[in-house]
């Protein structure tokens, strides 16, 4: 009797795992969510030349389409030199004119025919958790954001245009194709609100996450546009990055 007992508070002390038909469907449902999360997400962030750390290829399924490079301002570096006596220099030459832009203002839509690309461009502000972690995620949508802390394109330009965008796993997506469509030489065109400009791709880059914002594409440049998308083929662990200039008719 004694061990009839025992037996019976050892069964009650064992907790019983029943999942009714209810409890079936809910784990359905989040393992169902964990794999579109994982396999269906947008990868945020080709290599046409050399690309750095000596990989080839060029801002994500999940990852940071890319990362600012720190808040404090590149000061640079000037180094004394001592010229050796001379011949005089040949007086310099003027450089020859840049092509006619409209005024600076902010970029509307990109159109890149040749790789396929064709998106409108909303401005995105960093947040303090975005400057604090020195990473950018843009929204998740198939459209271009443009970094609106840096430069704007046209005319009187300070700094570099940065647009960014998701890669997408498993789906079309116009910065899918500067992975596998965008060439140097390439030309395409941005609509500000003040005309429209026409670039040429100078190189195409990728980089590996954490070095992004140690890279020189964050360096001031004057109406430079840069584009930035995860690496198709490295969604996880590298960059596209597709840097152009205005091209001179």
């Amino acid at each position: 009797m004694a061990e009839a007992r025992r037996q019976h508070a050892a069964d009650t002390k064992r907790p019983r795992w029943r999942l009714n038909r209810a409890d079936l469907a809910i784990l359905l449902c989040g393992v169902l969510a964990f794999l579109s999360i994982t396999f269906g997400a947008p990868l945020v962030n080709h290599p046409h030349s050399a690309s750095a750390g000596g990989m080839l290829g060029s801002a994500v399924t999940g990852s940071a389409a890319g990362v600012i490079p720190p808040a404090a301002p590149v000061t640079p570096v000037v180094t004394e030199t001592t010229a050796a006596a001379a011949a005089p220099a040949d007086p310099p030459t003027s450089a020859a004119p840049g092509p006619a832009l409209p005024e600076a203002s902010e970029p509307r839509r990109i159109r890149y025919p040749s790789a396929g690309f064709d998106v409108p461009v909303h401005p995105l502000e960093l947040d303090s958790a975005a400057q604090s972690s020195q990473t950018i995620v843009p929204p998740t949508t198939k459209d271009g954001y443009w970094l609106t802390p840096f430069g704007i394109p046209g005319k009187g330009s300070a700094n570099t245009t940065y647009v960014i965008g998701h890669s997408w796993d498993g789906a079309e997506a116009p910065f899918n194709h500067l992975s596998s469509a965008a060439a140097v030489g390439d030309g395409f065109e941005v609509d500000t609100d003040t005309g429209t400009i026409t670039y040429r791709v100078d190189n195409i880059t990728t980089y590996v996450k954490s070095s992004l914002k140690d890279s020189p594409i964050w360096e001031i440049v004057p109406n430079r546009l840069v584009l930035i998308s995860c690496y198709t083929e490295d969604p996880w662990g590298k960059n596209v990055v597709v840097t152009a200039s205005p091209a001179v008719p």
